[in-house]
């Protein structure tokens, strides 16, 4: 939460229900300020509960039409009005009546008329609309606009009675169709009485070509031959009967179009529907595109990974071959790294994101390592790695792996027997702190001077790959190997 949402809070009498109504309310008003022509404002009354007095109102939010111009060059959000300033808005507020009564007033150059609404919830009203609109543009308004506006109308009275905004996820769950998209305007009875350009545009691409006025929404749809995307028992007439809020999605040979039904209720009585119809053809297909591109991406990296269980699987039947000790010792190493590379592979492979989990990453690495030791040792992991990139995921990979057998395989010695990673994340630097109890670094040891294959390999990669730092260091009576980098 934002500092002048926190302001919000305390200087308001808003309980949570209250501010969880408001942001519903703010998710779907769009629709309002475009169906008025219309710059809306959000005024929150300032007291300290419902039973006192309210000091004034602080703007809380702003939206501007897309089907008209703004009044208002620049947002008034935080603009304060102490109580007086505005008797009408004093008035809705104690009333919950809407207050339309008002003589266009000279701002600026422009002739604005002003309109208060109150946002009315659980009983109360929690706060008010102002609504500002161009008074030059109501002078010979078009079907279109008459249409809209009555709409509107209906919809801001739904607002006063508590009947609006809807309490549904419909609108957060992706962009919902707008009013320029196209509107399709439904009686009680769900025939269409009105139709805006669009809305007939886009059901004219959808292959109907008849009249409009006084058929059934449902049957129009139900005549050009959707696609089914979902298996259902209902018809498109039940569907698109107006009588509940509802998002419907059909594709046929024109393409694909996004249905959102909206009912008009007033006290509680059903008297039509709005539908608000958008063409999202090219929108799906570049869905499909990015879903066949990710199963491509995962289906490189699940290759890549059975290429890479390949390569370790020749090199292990390489080492059972090779005599020399020393061979041996390096193929079995160059096993061990090329495994560690394929766990972040299968990671991809099976992940609908090019990031990785690195935790999980880390776990099988552990645990691989941990089992080809030859004794019992007890292993402790402090913290959390998160989720990484890829870029980043496989060098970390390749770095963890190298410093856990350096200390299985050196540090513990005869004697060790406790394994420890941290990790310690501060401000944007991830430190990773590799523990063993065993017998310590030789004296003078130099990470800079050391000819140890796995370390020339971490410090490569630490400093090329993930733009860090790597050090060892004796701390008290254990090696703690330190990784450092940019999160």
């Amino acid at each position: 939460m934002g500092n002048f949402e926190n302001r919000i809070e305390a200087i308001s009498a808003l309980t949570d229900a209250d501010r969880a109504h408001i942001q519903e309310l703010l998710a779907q008003w769009q629709l309002l300020s475009d169906l008025s022509f219309a710059d809306l404002i959000l005024w929150v009354p300032k007291r300290k509960d419902y039973q006192s007095w309210p000091e004034g109102y602080i703007a809380q939010s702003h939206i501007r039409p897309t089907t008209a111009a703004t009044v208002f060059p620049n947002d008034v959000i935080g603009q304060e009005l102490t109580w007086g300033k505005n008797p009408r808005l004093d008035n809705v507020l104690k009333t919950g009546e809407i207050d339309r009564d008002m003589d266009p007033e000279l701002k600026g150059d422009i002739w604005i008329k002003e309109e208060i609404v109150p946002v009315f919830f659980d009983g109360k009203v929690i706060a008010v609309i102002s609504r500002h609109r161009n008074a030059e543009l109501m002078r010979s308004p078009s079907k279109l606009e008459l249409n809209y506006r009555e709409i509107a109308h209906k919809i801001y009275k739904m607002l006063a009675e508590g009947n609006f905004p809807f309490q549904n996820s419909i609108y957060r769950a992706e962009s919902a169709p707008r009013v320029g998209d196209g509107l399709i305007r439904l009686d009680a009875s769900g025939l269409i009485t009105y139709s805006s350009p669009n809305g007939r545009s886009a059901l004219n691409r959808a292959g109907y070509n008849g009249e409009l006025e006084n058929v059934n929404l449902g049957e129009v749809i139900d005549s050009i031959k959707p696609i089914s995307t979902a298996p259902t028992d209902e018809s498109w007439k039940i569907k698109l009967n107006g009588k509940v809020l509802r998002r419907e999605e059909f594709e046929n040979a024109g393409g694909t179009f996004d249905l959102l039904i909206i009912p008009l209720i007033e006290g509680v009585s059903h008297i039509g529907a709005i539908a608000l119809i958008h063409n999202v053809t090219e929108l799906r297909r570049r869905d499909r595109a990015l879903i066949s591109k990710d199963a491509t991406i995962k289906e490189i990296h699940h290759r890549v990974k059975n290429n890479l269980q390949t390569v370790s699987a020749l090199l292990r039947l390489q080492s059972r071959r090779v005599e020399d000790p020393s061979a041996q010792s390096a193929l079995n190493e160059a096993v061990r790294r090329v495994a560690s590379i394929a766990i972040v592979h299968e990671t991809l492979a099976i992940s609908s994101a090019e990031n990785v989990d690195f935790d999980q990453v880390f776990d099988r690495i552990v645990a691989n390592a941990i089992e080809l030791s030859v004794r019992p040792i007890k292993f402790e992991k402090i913290g959390e790695f998160g989720v990484y990139d890829s870029q980043r995921a496989t060098p970390l990979a390749l770095i963890i792996t190298e410093l856990i057998h350096n200390a299985l395989e050196h540090g513990l010695g005869q004697d060790g027997d406790q394994l420890t990673v941290e990790i310690k994340e501060a401000a944007d630097q991830v430190k990773v702190m590799v523990r063993d109890n065993g017998v310590g670094l030789p004296v003078g040891f130099d990470i800079d001077g050391s000819s140890n294959l796995g370390l020339q390999i971490v410090k490569t990669l630490t400093e090329n790959e993930l733009k860090g730092s790597i050090s060892l260091n004796r701390n008290q009576d254990k090696t703690e190997a330190t990784l450092s980098f940019k999160n």
